[in-house]
């Protein structure tokens, strides 16, 4: 019997329709939210069963690039995503929960404190406005919140994320000094008690604007090269489809011509048939590997686009500090691939001349 093709030998880009724009925070291998998500060098985001259960072992699930093993585990923690899911709980508690009530004293809230992260009543955030109004602390109201799109929520919930100083003689204060020379940021007592760090700063919201602006421009890089590898996606494509017709052509050569002869030649017909399989099945084999390898380096590139936007939108400061390094390194690992040139590959139609030569020599 024939050899049927499988549906999924040669699959198709992922089709651009527009998805919940928060559905792209949950785990790409369950799509269920988790509070650890792991983000591997292919920039696809995993949750810690799936990336422990993923088979084969040691590759994406979503697009077989290899992970290699490391001793803190694979990737690193996608700080960007997880806290993402928190602060949309909290928009959906908002959105659907039928009452609210105030973290202080339990009556009915009417406010939500972005910074404590806490409801409040209408006299517990008088009090919360007169004590904090020095910390800028901006409570809002709920039926504003709910008004209001999941957007307008997390970005209004991104300032709330500052990042303070390790050191206990001063955890109050804001990081917002960037050493050089140590690669990390620190406060203003810390740049101005450490020697260290003399000379050697500048201000943290540069070196996170720097940072922000070096993967937008890998992002718009790889936006360009992006679509000299869908021309080679849609090229093989459609060697598979021109493979498959020439595949169906000499079939029907094949049988209109033994049909013509006698008994005797029924076990050359076979002969050939097997052998038409055998080529279209080698011809199958060599585009699948190749047309496998664009599709999951595609897959790779719209994980990039969609982390850095997410990043740009709603990452914190933390974020982008923790993070960039490590997503820096996988785009520039991306933007160092090419694609295969669209005629390079040899065309179908000579896999079956062996099975005319003989054909005609009947």
């Amino acid at each position: 019997q024939p050899v049927a093709l499988p549906p999924s030998l040669f699959p198709s880009l992922p089709s651009k329709v527009s998805e919940d724009e928060f559905q792209s925070v949950l785990c790409e291998g369950c799509r269920q939210e988790s509070p650890a998500l792991k983000l591997l060098p292919c920039l696809h985001t995993l949750c810690l069963p799936c990336v422990s259960e993923r088979k084969p072992p040691g590759q994406c699930p979503v697009c077989q690039t290899a992970v290699p093993p490391a001793s803190g585990g694979p990737g690193m923690d996608n700080k960007l995503f997880s806290n993402l899911q928190a602060r949309l709980s909290i928009y959906k508690k908002i959105l659907h929960a039928t009452h609210l009530f105030c973290d202080n004293c339990k009556t009915e809230a009417e406010f939500w404190c972005c910074e404590c992260k806490e409801f409040l009543c209408t006299k517990c955030f008088e009090a919360h406005q007169r004590y904090l109004k020095k910390d800028n602390h901006e409570a809002k109201r709920v039926a504003a919140i709910r008004a209001g799109s999941a957007k307008d929520f997390l970005e209004g919930t991104r300032k709330a994320n500052n990042f303070f100083c390790s050191n206990a003689a001063h955890a109050n204060q804001t990081l917002s000094i960037y050493c050089k020379k140590c690669c990390k940021a620190v406060c203003c007592v810390c740049a101005l008690l450490d020697s260290k760090h003399g000379g050697q700063h500048c201000d943290i919201r540069s070196e996170i604007q720097q940072r922000q602006d070096e993967l937008a421009a890998l992002s718009q890089d790889l936006r360009k090269k992006r679509s000299s590898f869908e021309v080679a996606h849609e090229a093989l494509q459609g060697k598979a489809a021109h493979l498959e017709q020439a595949r169906s052509k000499t079939r029907q050569e094949v049988r209109q011509r033994v049909e013509q002869l006698v008994q005797l030649l029924r076990r050359e017909e076979e002969e050939l048939l097997v052998l038409v399989e055998k080529r279209w099945e080698q011809g199958c084999h060599a585009l699948a590997g190749e047309l496998q390898r664009l599709d999951n380096v595609l897959r790779r590139m719209e994980a990039g686009e969609r982390l850095v936007q997410k990043m740009r939108l709603y990452g914190t400061d933390r974020e982008v500090m923790d993070m960039q390094p490590f997503i820096k390194a996988s785009l520039e690992e991306l933007r160092r691939l090419q694609p295969p040139a669209a005629g390079g590959l040899a065309q179908p139609d000579g896999d079956f001349d062996e099975c005319r030569a003989r054909l005609q020599a009947l």
